[in-house]
Formats: structure tokens, C-alpha cells, sequence
């Protein structure tokens, strides 16, 4: 077909003319050369000799095709350029393969049947020599011949280079990834590596950051153990994401466990971490849950700053939520503290995690702490099996939008042989001088019966005796001695009323007095005092069993 001879209207031409041009006015001449009578702005069309001079000056390829099989009506220079030179009137099939493999002969259907510009993005072009992508552009056109009155339908392809752009973005990716996975080695560093395992506790934890689109947070947790049995677990979550939201997190943890060696109650805990995340970052806020379980007692006392509340499930399968109380945020300051306390015993299984476990952004978070409890409620699986289960039941996979932190921790429920590795005594103390003689007496008849060896024994009972003599003289009634047994330590405990607590000090040698925690430093593996609750203190010293582990 010779394009010389054919025209090029571009939509809506046809019409603004037909007010102003008579119907002879439609075609475009056989030749340039006969004389011509000046068209206004906007005529029929534009002839050959233009269109050339229009889309060969483009720098973007551009293919002109016409009727239903797109013949070639004309490619421009940089077409040819790009895949090669095209001989007119041939259908696109045959003669633009490159647009068949694009896939862009069925949009080019549709240009023509609805009149509408469709485009396809960003697709490389095959078979060139090197990474080029393009946006295709079909645009409708009319292609009018002299001689026939209705124009043909046609179509416009019009490609734009997008290469650099491309490029461009495939880099900004990579620089976005390198620094997710930065921020997620980071965050999974900072991480406890392996989790304290107490002794009267069994404890679980899981971390899946967000998906690939989603930049790493600051959920974290861990798990210490206090001395004399308890066990602290905490859990938070930074607000905000990427390395400096994990640059927080690794801060608080750090915090976290400097405050619990110090052995205080759940909300003074939490109390100082919210002065020291004002001090870290006053933009960045915090929550966290702090919990602290006593196996003597079978509590679990804890304190909230905004952090969702923890679910508990019972030997029974019956569940609660420990919700209250609960404080703002870390780092907002002006806020006094408070604990709360559960009742945590044998066969009860307690659930901490972040909101990304049950946050979703069509339905409201109760709905999603609901869901697990249910899940929670119909679980008796070990720690580690629940938590994949819990993640499974909540429909956490790689892809979800929000990095998840659980942390599980069971107390099982021990019957038999397994039983008696587990066991406490206890005796009142009245004071007077005879206390002493019958708290050494005491504790040797109930280490004996335990089948101890006997210089563990005698540490256990030299232990009781010089606690209780520490307390008599520098305490006050009540006093308590208590003693417990695990499957791999001995402690030894005495509470009484005054809340003064025992400093490590050196005797001189002419001193009567001041030896006793020196004697309890020498023999004991660890001990350790704090202040209780309801008032007065408790000083306790640990042995480790022969072949504990």
C-alpha cells in the first residue's frame, strides 16, 4: 500500500471540520503537486508528505496500522531503527512480530472496536541487544483515501523508552532490600539467640518480620530468670520501622534486663523504662508488658505500658484475658504504673505477642484478640508446637504486612517420679533464740528426705541457719523459712518484715559479726534479696544438683 495516498485524521477531526468544509474537502489529493486551496486549521486530515514530516522528526518509535487484520499503513525511522525497516500494507501478524509477542495485537482489537486509548507498561523488548523496556501507547485514528467516503479505522502505536526509569527503579529496590535485610539482621541480633529455659516453666518464642514490601519493625522479647524460681518475661513493641525503630528495640531489651536483675515489681519496671524511652528517642513510643512468675506463690504478676493483654488458658481449656491494668504508652510520661496478678499454676499456658498477630485493617483488633483466644482455647500442644499453630490459625504468612512477635510460656502440670523433683517445704518462724536451732533442724529433716547428698545437705542447712541468723538481727516478724526443689537446683529462702535488704560487706578480722552473707557468697551458686509486694523482704540463696545440666 503507498502511504502517500492515504491521510491521517486523529479523533474528533471529522467532526469539527464537517462544520466548516464541504464533503469534497474529505480525501487527500493524488499528488502534492496539483494546486491546492488553503485548508483552515484543523481539516480533514494530514496528508502523507505531513504525517512523514510529523512522526518521523518523533525520537519514539511509532507504527500507523489500519483495518481489522492492522495492515502497516507506516512506521517512522526510529521504528525502523529499533526492529527493523517494515514494508507497508502486510497485517501486523506478519510483518510486526515483535508487537504479537508483546501481546499487544488483542489491545490493539479492543483500541479499534471502543475507540479508547488502552497502553501496556513497561515491557521489555525481545530479541534486542540489550535490557530495553518500553511503554506502548494505541491510540484510535482515522485513515482517510481518496475516492472513499467512510475513513478507515486505525491505530497509533506509540512507544516511550522507559528504560532508564526501569533501571532506576530495579536499583531503588535493591538499596530498599539491602536495607530491609539490614534491618532485619539487626532486629533478629538484637533477638535473644536461644531462649533462658526455667525450671518450672516451659518457654516458646517466634519472630516473622513483614512481608517483602513491608520495612522491619520493633517487636522484641525475652525471657530472664530472677533467682529462687521466678522467671521474667517481657514483650514490646516500637512504633515507627526500618533500622532505627530495631536501634530502639535493642536499647529497651538492654534496659530490660538491667532493671529485672535488680528484682523489682512489674510496674516499677515498667515505670523506669518510660523515663529512659523519653530519654532515647522523645518521637518514638513504646509499648511493652512486663510479667513476672513465681512458682511458690503460682502468680503471674505483671504491668502494661498500651500492650495488648495477655491470654491465658487454664489446665481446665477455660481462657481469660489479663487486661487490666493498663498505662499509655512508653515514652509519654506523667503516668504512675500499677501491677495486676493472674493466677498461673500447673497445666495453665500463657500467650504475650504484638498487634500484628491480631491487628487487621478491615476489622477491629477485638475481633482479631477474640480469634485467638478461640485458637489458644482449642490448643494443648507444647510451647513451640503453639506457636506455629497460633501464627496458622491467624493467617500469618510471609506476605502479611506487619512483623509478629509470640511468646509462650506453659507450666506443666508434673505427675509421679517427675513429681517428686518438684517439691517445697515451709516453716514460721517466731523469733527468739530457739529459731535458729529449729530452722537447721527443720531443714535437715526435709533435705534428707529428699534424698540429697549429704554435703548438699549440710550447704543447705549451713545456708538456713545463717539466713535466718541475718534475719533475726536485722529483721523483724513474720519470718518465714522456705525451702524448694527442682530437677536441677536447691533454694533456699527466708522472708521477714523489715524491707532493709542485705549488702555483701567485708569483716575485719577482730569482727564479731558481718560473715554471714560472705559465708552464704562462698557456698551458695547464687542469691540474691528483693523487696515483696505486701512489705518486708526475701533473701534466698540457690545450689545446683549434683549432674544438673
Amino acid at each position: 500500500m503507498n502511504f502517500t495516498r492515504w491521510g491521517l485524521r486523529l479523533p474528533g477531526t471529522q467532526r469539527r471540520h464537517a462544520a466548516s468544509a464541504g464533503p469534497d474537502a474529505a480525501g487527500v489529493p493524488a499528488a502534492r503537486t496539483e494546486p491546492q486551496a488553503p485548508r483552515p486549521a484543523g481539516g480533514p486530515g494530514v496528508d502523507a508528505h505531513a504525517v512523514h514530516e510529523l512522526l518521523g522528526q518523533v525520537p519514539a518509535p511509532v507504527a500507523v496500522v489500519h483495518g481489522p487484520e492492522h495492515r502497516v499503513a507506516y512506521v517512522n525511522d526510529a521504528y525502523a531503527s529499533l526492529f527493523g525497516p517494515r514494508a507497508p500494507g502486510a497485517p501486523a501478524g506478519e510483518t510486526l512480530p515483535e508487537l504479537a509477542e508483546l501481546g499487544l495485537l488483542p489491545l490493539m482489537d479492543q483500541v479499534q472496536r471502543s475507540g479508547t486509548p488502552r497502553t501496556l507498561k513497561s515491557r521489555r523488548v525481545p530479541g534486542h541487544t540489550r535490557d530495553s523496556h518500553f511503554t506502548f501507547t494505541c491510540t484510535p485514528v482515522r485513515l482517510s483515501v481518496p475516492g472513499v467516503r467512510t475513513p478507515h479505522r486505525g491505530v497509533l502505536v506509540f512507544a516511550a523508552d522507559v528504560t532508564d526509569q526501569m533501571v532506576s527503579a530495579a536499583r531503588l529496590r535493591e538499596s530498599e532490600s539491602q536495607q530491609r535485610a539490614a534491618a532485619v539482621t539487626l532486629q533478629r541480633s538484637l533477638l535473644p539467640q536461644e531462649l533462658e529455659q526455667p525450671d518450672d516453666l516451659r518457654v516458646a518464642a517466634t519472630y516473622q518480620p513483614g512481608g517483602r514490601d513491608a520495612a522491619v519493625g520493633g517487636d522484641w522479647y525475652d525471657v530472664i530468670t530472677l533467682g529462687a524460681g521466678r522467671t521474667a518475661v517481657v514483650i514490646g513493641d516500637v512504633m515507627g520501622r526500618g533500622v532505627r525503630a530495631a536501634a530502639v528495640m535493642g536499647q529497651l531489651r538492654t534496659a530490660v534486663r538491667a532493671y529485672a536483675r535488680l528484682d523489682l515489681p512489674p510496674h516499677e519496671v515498667i515505670q523506669l523504662l518510660d523515663g529512659l524511652a523519653a530519654d532515647i528517642d522523645a518521637t518514638q513510643i513504646a509499648t511493652c508488658l512486663y510479667a513476672v512468675h513465681d512458682p511458690s506463690e503460682g502468680t503471674l504478676a505483671y504491668a502494661s505500658a498500651g500492650h495488648l493483654p495477655i491470654l491465658v488458658r487454664d489446665g481446665d481449656g477455660t481462657t481469660r484475658r489479663a487486661a487490666e491494668p493498663v498505662g499509655p504508652p512508653l515514652g509519654t510520661g506523667g503516668w504512675t504504673h500499677s501491677s495486676g496478678s493472674v493466677p498461673f499454676g500447673p497445666g495453665a499456658t500463657a500467650v504475650l505477642y504484638t498487634d500484628g498477630l491480631v491487628e487487621r485493617r478491615d476489622a477491629d483488633i477485638d475481633e482479631g484478640i477474640d480469634a485467638l483466644e478461640h485458637a489458644l482455647a482449642g490448643a494443648g500442644d507444647s510451647p513451640h508446637i503453639l506457636c506455629d499453630r497460633l501464627l496458622r490459625s491467624l493467617g500469618i504468612t510471609e506476605d502479611h504486612g506487619d512483623d509478629v512477635a509470640i511468646l509462650v510460656l506453659a507450666c506443666p502440670d508434673r505427675h509421679g517420679d517427675e513429681a517428686d523433683l518438684f517439691r517445697g517445704a515451709g516453716l514460721e518462724l517466731l523469733g527468739g533464740v530457739e529459731a535458729a536451732p529449729r530452722a537447721r533442724a527443720f531443714a535437715d529433716g526435709v533435705l534428707a528426705s529428699w534424698r540429697f547428698p549429704e554435703e548438699l545437705r549440710d550447704l543447705g542447712v549451713l545456708a538456713a541457719s545463717e539466713l535466718v541468723a541475718n534475719s533475726l538481727k536485722h529483721g523483724r516478724a513474720p519470718m518465714r523459712l522456705r525451702l524448694r526443689r527442682t530437677d536441677r537446683r536447691l533454694i533456699v529462702e527466708v522472708t521477714d518484715g523489715d524491707e532493709h535488704l542485705p549488702r555483701r560487706q567485708v569483716a575485719e578480722p577482730a569482727d564479731e559479726a558481718g560473715r554471714g552473707m560472705q559465708v552464704i557468697t562462698a557456698i551458695a551458686a547464687d542469691w540474691g534479696a528483693r523487696r515483696l509486694p505486701e512489705g518486708g523482704k526475701a533473701v534466698w540463696a540457690e545450689f545446683a544438683l549434683p549432674g544438673a545440666r
